[in-house]
């Protein structure tokens, strides 16, 4: 879009916090490049609207690297990763992890590829598919997903890619121990052991990061 003023949206974008370097380790300078990146691109994209810039780093992106300590070396998938959050951002913070970013959309598996290649994280691939529809060789370690579906509907979209002992790590609001109850019977079916809420970045974000994780048997 030509008609973009790069210079204003950059201006409207929050500062980097000063948790961000902490979080992100010696990893911190391709965050700043993908901040950088998501604030110029993203509206053009359909990624993140306007309204998203003055709280980019805090709301969003420090929101997702805040898991990156609950990831384990092996292969984690990302389902519906839209802009790269988490998966983009966990790639960054994380580069001993594999990470399979699962999206539909074809304009936003252009911009994954396109920031993986230019920030350099050769630990991604990027699938175009929905989560029900694709179908991987191998099963995963882990999966992930932000700001997808009531956990009801996500369990049976990520249950099924991850191997026997494997782990689902799902981003959830305030409201994730009512989600687990509502998702009981789900919890049931697809047999869901140690499920529970984690509460992420207390005393370091403004808002913490809440996390439902439950192991696959």
């Amino acid at each position: 879009m030509s008609d973009i003023d790069y210079d204003e949206v950059l201006r409207s974008l929050e500062s980097e916090p000063a948790s961000a370097q902490a979080m992100f380790g010696d990893r911190i300078g391709v965050a700043r490049a993908f901040v950088s990146n998501l604030a110029r691109h993203g509206e053009e994209y359909g990624l993140i609207g306007p309204v998203e810039l003055p709280r980019l780093w805090s709301r969003h992106v420090l929101n997702c690297v805040a898991v990156a300590p609950l990831m384990r070396p092996g292969r984690v998938g990302d389902i519906g990763s839209g802009a790269g959050l988490p998966g983009l951002v966990l790639a960054i913070a994380r580069p001993d992890v594999s990470f399979v970013l699962i999206e539909p959309m074809e304009r936003r598996v252009k911009w994954l590829n396109d920031q993986a290649a230019e920030l350099g994280l050769d630990n991604v691939s990027v699938v175009r598919a929905r989560a029900q529809d694709v179908g991987l060789p191998d099963a995963l370690d882990q999966v992930t997903a932000r700001a997808v579906s009531a956990l009801s509907k996500l369990v049976p979209l990520c249950a099924p890619l991850v191997r026997r002992g494997g782990e689902l790590v799902l981003m959830k609001g305030a409201g994730a121990e009512r989600e687990i109850e509502d998702a009981g019977k789900v919890i049931r079916k697809f047999g869901l052991r140690d499920v529970r809420v984690e509460v992420l970045g207390v005393g370091v974000l403004t808002d913490p990061t809440r996390v439902v994780r439950a192991t696959v048997s």
